[in-house]
């Protein structure tokens, strides 16, 4: 939770409240490794103007660099692009979110823009890279 725009829960309890509440659009995955189980991945897509959608994505705690964000992002990009017909999907990553900004690259995505103070956080003012993908650019077998 260190580069999303709030603070980590403090129990279930406030997660299940969070998840479920009312107001919010968007759509939400988990995905699940197949040998044990367990989630590792929450993906969400969140609809914006007419075949435009931003996702966002956050792996399990000590989960991460295994590829499972890497598999389950591309999977959503291709349902949204294939099955749904976005032109375009983007995302608002922190600037030293490392992880994330290496995966939107190497999955095609172009960095766009930085928004400067654009979210005031747990951890501080933080500036926004916006990273964006058309539908023509999405190579899914690259991914």
């Amino acid at each position: 939770m260190r580069w999303w725009s709030r603070a980590p829960f403090t129990s279930r309890e406030e997660l299940g409240t969070w998840l479920l509440a009312d107001g919010w659009d968007g759509r939400s995955w988990a995905a699940i490794e197949r040998s044990s189980g367990k989630p590792v991945c929450r993906l969400v897509a969140t609809p914006g103007m007419l075949g435009v959608t931003e996702i966002g994505y956050a792996t399990v705690l000590g989960r991460q660099g295994e590829g499972f964000a890497r598999e389950a992002v591309a999977g959503l990009i291709t349902h949204l692009f294939r099955a749904e017909g976005n032109r375009r999907i983007w995302a608002d990553v922190d600037p030293e979110n490392a992880g994330s900004n290496a995966l939107l690259k190497g999955l095609g995505f172009t960095m766009e823009g930085q928004l400067r103070a654009a979210w005031e956080t747990h951890i501080g003012v933080r500036d926004s890279l916006i990273w964006g993908i058309l539908a023509d650019e999405w190579q899914p077998a690259a991914a």
